[in-house]
């Protein structure tokens, strides 16, 4: 009974956390959670029952209704204004303001149920289920939690009290993702949306502004999502439950095939296990493979967001890992490594980075025609009076800025290689090159530490006051 009031207390304390943006949407997430649990349940009762008639129907209903709420708020609005573009019509916009994390929540609903319908779910209890949802450090923004990780560590706590080894790693993890959002996160981020801004109001852009725009926007993203990663983790634990890791030094990644093992880790879980191989993934041939890699990446980006720039970037990955893969398989019949070597590691680094920075460009842009004034100007082919532009009052010591913040992603440890031997977080889909070790210190217990930390986390809480927004939480 005292570790079901523990839970009763999590499930209300994220409800009101969900519920303090916009608290009309609490009808949604409740909604939500009742419709596909009640569905589960029906897919356990039937197959107990030996029947298993009509559950395909009860799947399609489903995952349909669950992908029907999700494209009506965020997709709506999209679809009028390409009709109104293709046809000429003026079909005014409903205006649909998106629910809070609904492409999180419904993708780790869509999960479930699809296992419920395979037979893989146990008989959960309606209150365990609801925190699987909505608990609040992976609410807004991910990890996006597979049941078999966190309900069975839910239904496994055998009290509610906060622990000081939890407290004490948790902290580290929250104050250290807070650090990377407040300072380095927003700092960059000053860089980034005059040269955008300028480039949708028909400037020309200089090769050095360009570039100096785009590669902020690459580090502020970085430092955004890896430090809600970091705050998600670090919540987590506090209350003793490990989520899994989410972000784990992606712009380190050799080819984009690791670069999507390490970047938004638990999205790429997602698209592969139930989009992927729904798709046939690479069981009909290779030609139906690569389709099935663009098709997947496509409705990724458009996951993402409901603009073509999104499609753009989703289709720009999923051709990077057409390229990479078919690259792989030449040198495989090959039988040779034709980038050996440390010289080989670094330049196909530099490839993947480049590859990722250019995708960003789609990404970040407000529009298509926005992105290719963007990439024209960072190719060198501007119009020579744009190195007269002063859009940046930074200056050289902006380059400076990206320069040292480079310097930390490629060669600084990340978070789990820092704390990683208390592990804070689920890694059991780490192969032993993502979960190598770095250099650098390792995080302990000990005052010295504690000095380091409550530094960072004054610091963290400091800049808070400066206006913000946590690019993940529009997705």
């Amino acid at each position: 009974m005292r570790k079901d009031l523990g839970t009763w207390w999590l499930v209300l304390a994220s409800l009101f956390f969900y519920g303090w943006w916009n608290p009309v949407y609490l009808w949604f997430i409740g909604l939500s959670m009742a419709f596909n649990f009640s569905l589960a349940r029906r897919f356990e009762a039937l197959r107990a029952s030996g029947s298993v008639r009509g559950l395909r129907s009860l799947l399609t209903l489903g995952v349909g209704a669950n992908l029907g709420f999700l494209g009506w708020f965020k997709y709506a609005d999209f679809f009028i204004e390409n009709v109104n573009a293709l046809a000429a019509t003026s079909v005014p916009l409903l205006g649909i303001v998106l629910p809070l994390a609904i492409s999180f929540f419904t993708f780790q609903q869509i999960a479930y149920l699809v296992d419920a319908y395979r037979g893989e779910t146990q008989e959960h209890s309606a209150l365990h289920y609801c925190l699987f949802v909505c608990f609040f450090p992976q609410l807004i923004a991910g990890p996006i939690v597979h049941h078999k990780e966190i309900l069975d560590q839910f239904e496994a706590r055998q009290d509610s009290r906060l622990h000081p080894s939890h407290l004490a790693v948790g902290g580290t993890l929250f104050f250290l993702g807070l650090f990377k959002k407040t300072v380095l996160a927003d700092g960059v981020a000053q860089l980034v949306g005059p040269v955008f801004d300028a480039a949708r109001d028909g400037v020309v852009l200089s090769l050095y502004e360009a570039w100096q725009g785009t590669l902020a926007y690459t580090l502020q993203i970085y430092f955004d999502f890896s430090g809600y990663s970091d705050m998600a983790i670090g919540l987590g634990f506090l209350f003793g439950v490990r989520l899994p890791l989410n972000f784990h030094s992606p712009y380190k990644a050799t080819s984009i095939v690791e670069f999507w093992r390490r970047w938004h880790i638990t999205l790429s879980r997602f698209l592969r296990d139930y989009l992927y191989i729904g798709l046939g993934g690479n069981r009909r041939g290779k030609a139906r493979r690569y389709l099935n890699l663009l098709l997947t990446m496509v409705l990724g980006g458009l996951w993402h967001g409901a603009a073509w720039t999104f499609v753009i970037w989703g289709a720009l990955h999923g051709l990077y890992l057409v390229l990479n893969h078919a690259w792989a398989g030449l040198q495989k019949r090959l039988g040779v490594d034709l980038l050996p070597g440390p010289v080989g590691r670094v330049g196909a680094v530099a490839m993947t980075f480049l590859a990722v920075v250019i995708s960003w460009v789609f990404f970040r842009a407000e529009g298509v025609s926005t992105a290719w004034s963007m990439l024209r100007s960072m190719s060198g082919h501007a119009d020579l009076a744009a190195y007269a532009n002063n859009l940046l009052p930074s200056g050289h010591a902006g380059f400076f800025g990206i320069a040292a913040l480079l310097a930390v992603v490629f060669f600084a440890p990340n978070s789990h290689q820092l704390l990683g031997e208390h592990q804070p977080a689920l890694e059991d889909h780490l192969t032993a090159q993502d979960g190598g070790r770095a250099w650098g210190p390792r995080w302990s217990p000990r005052p010295a530490w504690a000095g380091v930390m409550a530094a960072v986390a004054v610091v963290a809480v400091m800049f808070i006051s400066r206006q913000s927004e946590f690019l993940y939480f529009r997705f």
